[in-house]
């Protein structure tokens, strides 16, 4: 079916409405965002489902014309026949063409199935051969791969309709409601996002690190810190550090995502890790500054429109095997600790930059 979409925007306007497949992590999914932004905006006459979790909905909130349908993988869509289930409520809903942004094994079942029913299917092309050039050990092929925002549009692209995402605008701002004053406090004060943690630990600074970054930048008295994180170890880290800093406060498990989402788009600036939250952030345009551990923005996965200079990386010198992973879960001896190649000073002084 390869090739298969190149006539759809050319068939007199009657295919309309585009599937897109994005199971995954929250940053695989906040960076289809501004994708899909540029998309409706350009083909307003577009509607777009995205087959993910219902739990994602907010993130495409400020789309008119994009909306969720949530595949149960572990219920009635799991496994080979559920997703045969899933492909037929798929086609009933009159879906004319299927953009699979994630290719996996579950999206390539599927890719059978709408080729069955005569769907136009494109899918992807993740880079796998350069990415492998780029994280191996010898004859490493170390440049900037195409971004992984990039790597989505092409998909739409392949189904006949091209966008330039130089053409992006954040959404405004969002409104926050009461609650998320009676958390955070007025804000008279810069707000500075901090997300310490990521999936691996091999991409988080470590945490005598992160204290001091955190204790100068709250003796600045100028500066409210909202941490973010998820699960019960996070949170208790996190409310160690708001009970030992000041102007420091946690909001682990103190709001829901769509208040939480909103929060973000009102930062000043966001510190994250090379995990999701830096592309949250990126999507209302957000200073995001970035600390990347085995990990390296080479690979395509550097937060949306945020500039290089932003990413802090390791000693390089020091550690030349980086990137030794595209998802930083491999590791190789000795390298257990290139994060402490970033001093807290100048994390702290790029920090400042953005405020």
């Amino acid at each position: 079916m390869e090739g298969s979409g190149n006539s759809l925007a050319k068939n007199g306007g009657k295919e309309k409405h585009i599937l897109v497949i994005r199971f995954s992590a929250m940053g695989d999914i906040a960076m289809i965002v501004p994708v899909l932004s540029v998309l409706v905006k350009k083909y307003p006459e577009l509607t777009i489902t995205v087959l993910t979790r219902n739990f994602f909905a907010p993130l495409f909130s400020h789309l008119s014309n994009v909306r969720i349908y949530e595949a149960d993988l572990t219920g009635v869509h799991e496994g080979v026949l559920g997703l045969g289930t899933l492909a037929r409520e798929l086609r009933e809903e009159e879906i004319d063409a299927v953009a699979d942004l994630h290719d996996v094994l579950r999206t390539n079942v599927l890719r059978s199935l709408f080729y069955f029913y005569g769907i136009p299917f494109e899918q992807i092309d993740k880079g796998r051969s350069q990415k492998k050039a780029l994280t191996r050990e010898n004859n490493k092929e170390f440049r900037q791969l195409k971004s992984t925002h990039q790597r989505y549009a092409d998909v739409f692209e392949k189904l006949g309709y091209p966008i330039d995402l130089s053409e992006y605008t954040p959404p405004a701002r969002r409104e926050l409601l009461p609650s998320v004053y009676e958390i955070i406090g007025k804000q008279s004060l810069k707000w500075l996002g901090v997300a310490p943690f990521a999936q691996h630990q091999s991409k988080c600074y470590p945490k005598d690190l992160m204290e001091k970054v955190l204790s100068q930048l709250s003796d600045l008295a100028t500066i409210r810190i909202i941490m973010f994180g998820g699960g019960d170890s996070e949170k208790e880290q996190l409310e160690e550090w708001e009970e030992k800093f000041e102007n420091c406060i946690s909001v682990v498990k103190k709001l829901r995502f769509a208040e939480e989402l909103s929060l973000i788009s009102n930062l000043d600036a966001m510190v994250s890790m090379d995990s999701g939250n830096a592309h949250l952030a990126a999507i209302f345009g957000i200073p995001v500054i970035s600390l990347w551990g085995v990990t390296h923005p080479y690979a395509g996965f550097r937060a949306f429109n945020q500039p290089m200079e932003n990413c802090i990386l390791p000693d390089l010198d020091k550690y030349p095997k980086i990137p030794t992973s595209v998802y930083g879960d491999k590791v190789p001896e000795g390298y257990e600790d290139v994060m402490r190649s970033i001093p807290p000073e100048n994390v702290i002084a790029k920090i400042l930059d953005n405020l």
